[in-house]
């Protein structure tokens, strides 16, 4: 049987069966389409409909000419009509799945680098639960079989079938190619959309909607991380790094020469934010009295997360690297997997800091695959990378290793007295599933429809939490003296819509941070700030070694404190538009040139800018 269905190839067929075929392939693409909209607006039917049929019948229908291509590719690879259909019914199906799954958590589609997170099976399995995603398996793991058989048997047709086959595949796979350069603006498809297309590059959720779900994946394919400004030259990026240079040489004479030079620890907190800041919900107890009785005595506030429910690998690029999210082009989705490898040299805190003769350790206790952090670690200079199999017999209250477990391997690289050490901590331990975590649960949570999950969460918070005075204890029996900089990278993606309607767009991108020295005297403040200016900061509060770059952030800090696409903090209150004076326009520019000369441009300023020996 499994022989005649392969046999049943589209090379070549009768009149009347070709036609069946074409019609059925018409009408498949269609509704894969239609699926793909169904799944793009919460499986509400009358959106979908009036989308296809109403409103953006044209971006429908260009979107189906770009599945239309993707499946003839699969036929033609496949020799096979139903086995290269049920092929692309089960790709379809499980991208339109999984678009879903990653708007209801983080309010935010699939883009194509996502694609690259297919291998993360362990994750996967986690979020969206065993069975879910063993019939995942399942169907995939079929659906691959049968394509590769399909693809073995099909070697046996006839001279005549492989000439039209090998023609329908050479010209399928150029126009793929084609339609992959879609950000060209030379490309015929990007013309055509942009005829009826208004793009929203502020709002990717809205570029979606706006769009289709097929335009807005096809708008964040591979494009250049930066537009080139006008006025990009050597000599416009020199004048910059000679003003700013001088401004540190200035302060670096400050810094003691026989000055101990301090660790240095960054941790970046699984989810950590305070849910007592957000309207409409009720939390009997307080899970982070730990962490505000640290927090109240330093440098402490509000971090702007650039998501929501997501988008770690994006809050940890711009707290080492100082560049912000905002500036890029709006497909800039990840950095991680779309700039990072495949730049060779890029500055960051790690590459300052161990010009300085710190030795850097990066511990994530998870896989190393998450984000190509493997790779991207290297590119900024970490000299080692502790992933989960580096902590052993480690305590794990949730599903991953907890926080406390993570905090005794940050003070086991410490202990190192002969350099001082820089160690950068991305937890898991807030990481979602949330539901029926912990048995005990001291932290009830009431006013939202997922009061279960949002009570274990408060729970998990309470954990971090309580684990944070005891590390502090055990720096302070450290001889070197410490810095730490403490930070929640996005709120939960736990909120029911009512619950978010209740607050700003803002509040739901606002974490807690806290910068502190355990052998300093800080005054207590508050401040909201961006991520991108954590080290610029340290610098400053501590009176460490700086660099001109640094004190191009805290110019940039002191006019524009937070900011992300549609939210930025400007004189004391929040903008979804910026609005600069010319002087501060200038500013904001000047910061532009350098992003887009080390991220896009020549790197002129490379070399002298993210020094902390600048010359005097």
């Amino acid at each position: 049987m499994m022989k005649n269905i392969i046999h049943n190839n589209i090379f070549p067929l009768k009149k009347w069966r070709l036609a069946g075929q074409s019609c059925a392939t018409v009408l498949i693409v269609l509704a894969s389409n239609y699926y793909l909209q169904l799944c793009q607006n919460d499986f509400s039917w009358e959106l979908a409909t009036k989308f296809a049929i109403s409103w953006h019948t044209e971006k429908f229908l260009l979107g189906a000419f770009v599945l239309l291509v993707f499946q003839v590719f699969l036929l033609s690879a496949a020799g096979s009509w139903l086995i290269g259909t049920i092929f692309y019914v089960v790709i379809l199906a499980v991208l339109g799945y999984a678009n879903y799954w990653k708007l209801f958590y983080r309010m935010e589609p699939i883009y194509p680098d996502d694609l690259k997170m297919i291998t993360e099976f362990g994750l996967m399995k986690d979020i969206i639960g065993t069975v879910p995603f063993s019939v995942i398996i399942c169907f995939a793991a079929a659906s691959i079989f049968l394509f590769v058989y399909a693809v073995i048997k099909s070697l046996s047709f006839s001279k005549t079938s492989q000439v039209v086959r090998i023609i329908s595949l050479v010209v399928s796979t150029m126009l793929l190619v084609y339609i992959s350069d879609f950000n060209n603006e030379h490309n015929l498809l990007r013309k055509t959309y942009n005829k009826t297309a208004a793009w929203i590059p502020y709002s990717q959720k809205m570029n979606y909607y706006n769009t289709g779900f097929m335009g807005g994946f096809l708008y964040n394919l591979k494009v250049t991380p930066m537009d080139k400004p006008e006025d990009y030259t050597k000599a416009s990026v020199n004048n910059i790094v000679s003003e700013y240079n001088k401004k540190a040489a200035a302060k670096n004479e400050t810094v003691g020469s026989e000055q101990i030079l301090p660790n240095i620890v960054y941790i970046m907190s699984e989810s950590f934010s305070d849910p007592l800041r957000i309207n409409g919900i009720s939390v009997e107890g307080d899970p982070l009295a730990d962490y505000r009785q640290i927090a109240d005595s330093t440098f402490s506030g509000q971090m702007l997360s650039q998501n929501y429910g997501g988008g770690t690998a994006n809050v940890e690029f711009e707290a080492l690297t100082g560049f912000a999210m905002e500036v890029f082009a709006p497909q800039m989705t990840t950095p991680y997997t779309m700039l990072l490898p495949k730049i060779e040299h890029f500055p960051s805190i790690v590459s300052s800091l161990k010009e300085q003769g710190y030795k850097a350790t990066a511990i994530h206790p998870y896989n190393t695959s998450m984000y190509k952090r493997q790779d991207v670690y290297q590119t900024l200079g970490f000299d080692k990378f502790l992933d989960e199999s580096s902590i052993t017999d480690a305590e794990r209250p949730s599903l991953y290793i907890s926080d406390e477990a993570a905090y005794n391997k940050v003070l086991e690289q410490l202990s190192d007295d002969r350099q001082p050490n820089f160690v950068h901590l991305v937890t898991m331990q807030n990481h979602l599933p949330y539901e029926g975590v912990y048995e005990s649960l001291k932290f009830p949570v009431t006013g939202d429809e997922n009061q279960n999950g949002l009570t274990n969460y408060a729970q998990g918070i309470y954990y971090s939490s309580r684990s944070l005075p005891t590390f502090l204890q055990g720096l302070d029996e450290l001889d070197r003296p410490t810095l730490v900089v403490f930070w929640g990278d996005h709120l939960p993606s736990l909120y029911s819509d009512e619950t978010k309607e209740k607050n700003s767009q803002e509040n739901l991108h606002l974490t807690e941070y806290f910068i502190y020295g355990n052998q300093a005297e800080v005054t207590p403040a508050k401040e909201t700030i961006s991520p991108m200016y954590f080290y610029s900061l340290l610098s400053e509060k501590f009176n460490q070694p700086t660099t001109g770059f640094n004190e191009l952030l805290l110019a940039v800090k002191e006019m524009l404190p937070a900011f992300e696409s549609g939210m930025y903090y400007h004189q004391g209150e929040w903008q979804e538009e910026l609005s600069l004076s010319k002087e501060e326009e200038a500013l904001y520019h000047d910061y532009q040139l350098i992003q887009y000369d080390i991220t896009a441009g020549k790197q002129y300023s490379l070399d002298t800018f993210f020094t902390s020996k600048v010359p005097k």
